[in-house]
C-alpha cells in the first residue's frame, strides 16, 4: 500500500483476475433475456416484478432457494409513513440525522416518500401486516426514529411475510422465469466495458451462461466476512465483487453496521434478536443487572445501533464478559406473543424470555457501503446496475437507521426494474464471448490451500481488527495477511463456489480494511480509538474505490478519489 502525494490517499495493488472462471462458448448454454436480475430478496423482487410489468423478458438468479435471502431473516421490519402524526420530513429529518452528514438528501426524500406507495403494492400483491383492533397498522419504534412507523408481520416475522409474498409473485408472473440454486460468478463484458451478461453455476456445478444488456444485482450484503454476523450463509459480498471485476467503482465500504444484540450461546448459530424488543421496552443490563445504556445515550436502548454496540461492547470488557442480558421482564405485553418466533429459538436453548435475561452480542448485521451507483441505480458499468444492500445510494450515509433497508429495497428496486427495462428495449440483445484463463500460476505440485479453514480465519481477523472499533496498526497488520491469503488463493482453481465465495470475500475484507484505514476520523458505524473524534472539515466525504485495469484487463489495482457530498441539518435543509 503506497500514498499518493498529490492526495495524502492510500493506493491498493489487488492483482485481481478479471474473470474467475474461463468458458468456451461452444461448451456453455446460453439463455438470452431482456433483463438478468442477480438476487431474489426485496430489492431483486421488486426490480424483477417492475422489470417485467414494462415489458421486459427477465431472469432472476437465485443463489439458494428464492425464499432463502437477507430478507427472509429480517426480523425487525419495513419503516414507512403510514401514522397520522408522522410524516415524510420528520422521517427523512431523522435518516439525515443517523447518517451522520453522509446521507443523500434528495435520494433520502425519494426513497422516504416512495414508502407508502410501496407498502400497497405489496398489500396488494397479498402481504399481510399486524394492525390494531381498530384496523389501522401496528407499528413500532426502533432505534433513530422519532416516530412509530415500523410495519412489521407477525410480531417478529416481518421479513419472512414480504419475501414470501414477492416470492409468490414471481413464480406466478409469466415474464419471469426463476433460476433457483444458481451461483453467479462474474459480470460479462464486451469490447467497449458495457455489461453483456452473467457467467453462473448451477447446482450441478455446471456452467451456464446468460445474456443481457442490463445485469441488476441484487446480492445483498457480506456478513460472512465476519466471524459473528446475522447474516445466512449466502450472504458473502459477491455482488459488490463481481461488480469491481467488471469495473464498477464502489463507496464506503468502511462502514458496516453491527447490530448490537445478537443470541450469543456457545456453539448455537448467531440469531439476530430484533430492535422491534428493544422498542417494546427491553432492557440492557451488564452481568451485575446494571442498566448501562441510560448513561451513554439520552434515548438509552433507542441509541443509534452504532452507539449501542459500542457500548455493549466496552460493557462486555470492562466486566470480563462474553455476553449482556437483554431484560424483557418489565415490557407491556406477553413477551411470548408479541415475539413469537424469538420465544420458539430462545425456548429451545432453555431460556423463557419473560423472566430470563436473553444472552447477546454484537454481531456483523449491515454493509452500509457497496457499488457505487447514480440516483437511477446505475453502476459506473454501462447496463450495470446494483440495488439493495449490495449497493451505496446515498440513502444511509455513515450508519443505516432500522428498517430503512427493506424500504430501500422495495422503492429503489421497482425504479431499477423500470429503468432496465426501456434501456434493454433500445438497446437490444448483445452478444457474448468466451472467456480466457485466469492469469495467476497454478499452485506447485503438492501444494493445497484448505478453504474452510482460510474462511474461518479471514472472518476471525476481520472480527478482531475490523470490528465495532478499529485502529491503524492492527487493519494494516490485516491488509498484509489478506494479501498473502489473496494470492494463495488466486492460485486455485475456482471450480466450487466455495472457492469463488472466498475470492469475494477476502476481495471485499481487503477494500474495507483498506477504505477504513484511509478514513481518520470516527463517524457513525465507523469508530477508530486513534481517531476518535468526526472530522467535518476534511471527511464530509464518500470515499469512492476505483478499479484500474491493467494489460491483461485484470484489476492491478484501486485508486482513492473524494466525492463530496452536501451537508444537511437534521431537520433536512441543504448546503454545498
Amino acid at each position: 500500500m503506497d500514498d499518493y502525494p498529490s492526495t495524502g490517499l492510500p493506493r491498493l495493488d489487488l492483482d485481481l483476475d478479471r474473470y474467475l472462471v474461463p468458458f468456451s462458448l461452444r461448451q456453455v448454454p446460453q439463455y438470452r433475456y431482456d433483463v438478468i436480475v442477480v438476487g431474489s430478496g426485496a430489492a431483486g423482487s421488486f426490480a424483477a416484478l417492475s422489470a417485467a410489468e414494462a415489458g421486459a423478458s427477465v431472469a432472476v438468479i437465485a443463489k439458494d432457494e428464492v425464499g432463502r435471502t437477507n430478507t427472509s431473516w429480517a426480523q425487525g421490519g419495513v419503516a414507512a409513513v403510514l401514522g397520522p402524526s408522522d410524516s415524510i420530513d420528520a422521517h427523512v429529518a431523522d435518516t439525515l440525522a443517523v447518517g451522520c452528514g453522509l446521507s443523500n438528501p434528495d435520494v433520502t426524500r425519494r426513497v422516504v416518500a416512495g414508502g407508502p406507495d410501496s407498502i400497497q403494492r405489496l398489500l396488494d400483491l397479498g402481504a399481510k401486516f399486524d394492525s390494531k383492533p381498530d384496523g389501522s397498522f401496528d407499528l413500532s419504534m426502533e432505534g433513530g426514529h422519532s416516530h412509530a412507523r415500523i410495519l412489521h408481520a407477525r410480531g417478529d416475522a416481518t421479513g419472512a411475510e414480504i419475501q414470501g409474498t414477492l416470492s409468490r409473485a414471481l413464480e406466478n408472473h409469466p415474464s419471469v422465469d426463476v433460476f433457483p440454486h444458481v451461483f453467479g460468478v462474474d459480470v460479462l463484458t464486451g469490447d467497449d466495458g458495457r455489461a453483456v451478461g452473467l457467467l453462473a453455476r448451477d447446482n450441478r456445478g455446471e456452467l451456464v451462461a446468460y445474456g443481457s444488456s442490463q445485469v441488476v444485482l441484487a446480492t445483498g450484503g457480506g456478513g460472512q466476512i465476519y466471524r459473528e454476523t446475522t447474516n445466512p450463509t449466502i450472504a458473502t459480498a459477491d455482488g459488490v465483487a463481481m461488480g469491481l471485476r467488471a469495473g464498477a467503482s464502489v463507496r464506503d465500504l468502511e462502514f458496516v453496521q453491527f447490530h448490537p444484540t445478537c443470541l450469543y450461546i456457545a456453539g448455537a448459530a448467531r440469531v439476530l434478536i430484533s430492535e422491534i424488543v428493544r422498542g417494546a421496552g427491553g432492557i440492557l443490563r451488564d452481568r451485575s443487572g446494571h442498566r448501562f445504556m441510560p448513561d451513554a445515550h439520552p434515548d438509552a436502548e433507542l441509541a443509534p445501533r452504532d452507539i449501542v454496540s459500542r457500548e455493549v461492547s466496552r460493557r462486555m470488557v470492562e466486566t470480563g464478559s462474553t455476553s449482556i442480558g437483554l431484560d424483557l421482564s418489565a415490557i407491556d405485553r406477553d413477551p411470548h406473543v408479541a415475539f413469537p418466533g424469538i420465544s420458539r429459538i430462545c425456548r429451545f436453548f432453555g431460556i423463557d424470555i419473560a423472566k430470563d435475561p436473553i444472552p447477546v452480542r454484537p454481531g456483523c448485521h449491515y454493509m452500509v457501503g457497496g457499488l457505487s451507483v447514480d440516483a437511477e441505480g446505475r453502476t459506473t458499468v454501462p447496463g450495470l446496475w446494483a440495488v439493495g444492500e449490495c449497493s451505496s445510494t446515498g440513502l444511509h450515509g455513515a450508519n443505516r437507521m432500522g428498517s430503512n433497508s427493506l424500504l430501500e429495497g422495495v422503492v429503489l428496486g421497482e425504479v431499477v426494474g423500470q429503468l432496465a427495462a426501456r434501456d434493454a428495449a433500445a438497446s437490444g440483445r448483445p452478444e457474448i464471448r468466451s472467456v480466457s484463463g485466469r492469469k495467476h500460476d497454478p499452485a506447485p505440485p503438492g501444494v493445497q490451500v484448505n478453504i474452510a479453514d482460510l474462511t474461518y480465519s479471514m472472518k476471525s481477523m476481520m472480527w478482531r481488527q475490523m470490528g465495532v472499533e478499529r485502529s491503524d496498526g492492527p487493519m494494516r497488520e490485516a491488509l498484509g495477511t489478506f494479501a498473502f491469503w489473496s494470492r494463495a488463493v488466486g492460485s486455485l482453481p475456482l471450480d466450487t463456489d466455495n472457492a469463488v465465495e472466498l475470492v469475494n470475500m477476502l476481495t471485499v475484507a481487503r477494500l474495507a480494511t483498506f477504505s477504513a484505514l484511509a478514513r481518520t476520523e470516527s463517524r457513525g458505524t465507523h469508530f477508530r480509538t486513534d481517531y476518535p473524534d468526526r472530522n467535518d472539515q476534511d471527511w464530509c466525504a464518500h470515499l469512492e474505490q476505483v478499479p484500474l485495469r491493467g494489460p491483461s484487463g485484470a484489476v492491478d489495482r484501486v485508486e482513492f478519489r473524494r466525492e463530496p457530498v452536501a451537508t444537511s441539518d437534521a431537520h433536512g435543509s441543504v448546503s454545498a
